[in-house]
């Protein structure tokens, strides 16, 4: 039998969790050039090494990213979207300041939302229906 290699086993759990993440730069101003983006992958595959999470996938344009980040139980997401924010503007307006000044100022980098998403395993309609079919036992 071939393992899955997105399922990962803890202490006391077997999970296997993704979210699809995006951050919109503050006014969705077009701030990031290829380097930038480049760099911002680099932090942030750092942060989610910090919270024993994997960045499986990162990509952007001018104005956001989009991440898909496979992460445990135990990580809340609110926290890891925090550090990820976080950390990513201040070393980005640390090695690109000139840039970014010209773009965003005040000391923000990204909007204050964000999406999350849950992704991964199977489709909702799978899951309901193999809840509804479960033997509950009589009486």
């Amino acid at each position: 039998m071939d393992p899955n290699p997105d399922l990962r086993t803890g202490r006391h759990v077997v999970y296997n969790v993704h979210a699809h993440l995006v951050f919109v730069t503050k006014y969705r101003r077009k701030a990031f050039t290829d380097v930038m983006l480049t760099r911002c992958e680099e932090v942030m595959r750092e942060v989610c090494t910090d919270f024993e999470a994997e960045l499986k996938q990162f990509n952007g344009e001018q104005d956001h990213v989009h991440l898909l980040v496979h992460y445990p139980p135990k990580v809340q997401v609110s926290k890891l979207v925090n550090s990820l924010k976080g950390v990513s503007s201040r070393r980005l307006r640390q090695e690109y300041d000139a840039h970014v000044r010209r773009y965003l100022w005040g000391g923000h980098f990204w909007s204050g939302s964000y999406f999350a998403g849950s992704c991964g395993g199977a489709p909702l309609t799978v899951v309901k229906q193999y809840i509804e079919n479960q033997q509950r036992p009589a009486g």
